[in-house]
């Protein structure tokens, strides 16, 4: 049936069966693919007739349809004309695994994090109303999303002018861990609210046996279930900020849903509608653990397998050190933003659970929370992806550093992403995280280089945050060492002539196959490993701008204000000028792809950073000779 549909319009022309068939084709479809290309798949498998109904009732592209995150919307991008091409999901060229305007006009809004798409549908309601144009603007926001602050500033602001949009909360109980909180009670509550459900039920059955206007009140007058749901559920929340609320109801029923957005859609007010749906529907091993399914790497194997054969990440890892850090020192506690599991954090959460906090999607409160910890003499570690901790800057600004307060920021999943793409790199971290002042910034080359850098940051009476991939490459007993660091102590691993490569954190290994490449050239090539991005240490660069004519920085982040930036600023302030040459992220974003070919096409693999090397040097002799 897949093939019949090319666009939206071709969904409207099926019946009730048939739609009901092509929930089942699209669930299949996601699940043959993501168990192969990998993706999130328990969040779309939920929402597929939920998609379906929204396509079957609105008129999309010119009906606008926000996504929030993105991890529920595979079912849409197979229903809009990309279903031929979804078996390159994620692969470089193919299908993003987010919304993405650029892709198709289906696709108004690009989202990859959370807590964004009521703002945004806000904005083109406003725009709408500014146009003079009509069409419906509907928000798809998960009630893990609901756990970020920005959807009530969103939807403060929308209910106060009472401009008419459709906000549906899909309700799986679920964001990436399984949801947390006052609101996520109260999303419960409702649900499952049996006095309330059951109620409603016998009035149906009640008004259904009055003779010839019975049935014809229950399909009619809304109204009824309204005052029987206010009259049980009496603090009335979603009403209270200006929107008419309607549900909980079945996000599976398609006829159900069908007929309920018909009603809601165009409304002349603000609609929440609640939409209870079961995370990782249809696929049996992803019902029963829908936190390990929520994201699958790419895998030809049983995709049940993916768990137990992958060897421990750096966040594992790092969750192993501070149990034992934690151990000892009973001021030591963590902290999350909804990713207890992502970040490697679960096995600390079960053995100190009065010392770990899973905040929901809000990272901007997790950091000034951090803060106030620190200040009531806890030692607190916040553990957080990259390209979310982006939405916590001023935070570590105003409520961190400028106390000088210690906080350590465990900067999981720096540098190039992989499939998750433009939305999720870390590669902007060093450059912001280096404008603080007081903060120290350190990046490891490999598990037993982090694992220093973890007992360093119980001594540092600061903030400090430790910058490291998913997985690291372990550089062997050569370069292993169990002596202490200290704060802004590089090291280096190989003595050159020629040349010499600065490399922070992952690009360390790739530093190390470049030089031995340029000895192939008989160009003798050092290696320092630049550890501390913030302070720098100023010794060994003066140093190696003395003994070297070429520097070289290397690293995984954007050149703009990263790495290189610091050394060049800091040679420039000592009136120094030699050859500096800086490798890293260009001025683009990088779009998804695997890791090694995001690499190639930043130039940062060993081959083309040798190849850098000799062609400075080439053309630094050419301009010597002239």
């Amino acid at each position: 049936m897949l093939e019949t549909i090319l666009s939206p319009k071709d969904i409207k022309k099926l019946t009730l069966p048939e739609l009901i068939a092509l929930a089942e084709e699209t669930r299949a479809l996601i699940i043959e693919t993501v168990t192969r290309q990998g993706g999130h798949i328990a969040s779309s498998l939920g929402a597929v007739e939920l998609i379906i109904a929204i396509h079957y009732v609105l008129d999309v592209p010119i009906d606008k349809l926000i996504f929030d995150v993105g991890h529920q919307a595979y079912a849409h991008k197979i229903l809009t004309g990309r279903a031929a091409g979804f078996h390159d999901l994620r692969a470089e060229g193919g299908v993003s695994g987010f919304p993405k305007m650029a892709e198709s006009e289906y696709d108004c809004f690009t989202g990859g994090h959370a807590s964004n798409a009521i703002s945004a549908a806000l904005g083109m309601v406003r725009a709408r109303k500014m146009r003079g144009e009509k069409h419906a603007v509907v928000a798809l926001v998960g009630d893990g999303a609901m756990t970020g602050g920005m959807c009530y500033e969103a939807l403060n602001d929308a209910g106060q002018y009472a401009e008419p949009m459709l906000v549906i909360l899909n309700d799986n109980e679920m964001s990436i861990s399984k949801n947390v909180g006052a609101l996520s009670a109260y999303f419960t509550g409702l649900r499952k609210n049996a006095v309330y459900t059951g109620t409603k039920r016998a009035v149906k059955r009640g008004l259904n046996f009055i003779p010839l206007v019975g049935p014809f009140i229950v399909r009619g007058v809304d109204f009824i279930k309204r005052v029987i749901r206010n009259a049980l559920l009496r603090d009335q929340f979603f009403e209270k900020l200006g929107f008419d609320y309607y549900g909980p109801i079945d996000g599976h029923d398609i006829r159900r849903l069908i007929r309920t957005l018909k009603k809601v859609k165009d409304s002349e007010r603000p609609v929440l509608l609640h939409v209870a749906t079961q995370k990782g529907r249809g696929y049996q091993d992803a019902e029963a653990h829908p936190d390990q399914y929520h994201g699958l790497a790419p895998n030809p194997l049983d995709p049940r397998e993916q768990n137990v054969r992958r060897t421990a990440g750096n966040g594992e890892l790092i969750a192993g050190w501070l149990l034992e850090m934690a151990d000892r020192n009973p001021s030591i506690a963590v902290m999350t933003a909804a990713m207890p599991l992502g970040t490697g954090m679960t096995a600390f959460a079960r053995r100190h659970p009065r010392r770990f906090f899973d905040v929901g999607i809000a990272e901007e409160h997790m950091v000034t929370m951090a803060a106030g910890m620190a200040a009531a003499g806890m030692r607190p570690y916040i553990a957080v992806y990259s390209s979310f901790l982006q939405r916590g800057y001023d935070q570590l600004i105003h409520d961190v550093c400028i106390a000088n307060l210690p906080v350590t920021i465990l900067v999981d999943r720096g540098g190039l992403v992989g499939a998750d793409g433009s939305t999720h790199q870390g590669v902007y971290d060093l450059s912001y995280l280096r404008q603080m002042p007081g903060m120290v910034v350190a990046s490891p080359r490999d598990a037993n280089d982090l694992k220093r850098m973890l007992r360093l940051s119980a001594h540092i009476e600061g903030p400090m945050a430790i910058r490291y991939p998913r997985d690291s490459e372990d550089l062997g007993e050569r370069f292993r060492s169990e002596e202490p660091l200290k704060v802004g102590q590089w090291e280096e691993l190989a003595v050159g002539r020629d040349a010499v490569i600065l490399a922070v954190g992952q690009m360390v290994p790739v530093a190390l196959q470049a030089a031995v490449e340029l000895a192939a050239h008989r160009v003798e090539c050092g290696v320092i490993d630049a550890r501390f991005v913030k302070p720098l240490d100023e010794a060994l660069l003066k140093d190696a701008a003395g003994r070297y004519p070429l520097i070289v920085t290397l690293e995984e982040n954007a050149l703009a204000g990263g790495f290189g930036s610091a050394a060049l600023e800091c040679l420039s302030a000592w009136g120094a000028a030699p050859n500096v040459l800086t490798l890293g992220v260009p001025d683009r974003f990088i779009e998804h792809a695997t890791i090694e070919r995001q690499r190639e096409c930043c130039g940062l693999n060993a081959a083309q950073v040798a190849q850098a090397v000799l062609g400075r040097l080439s053309a630094e002799q050419e301009r010597k000779s002239d």
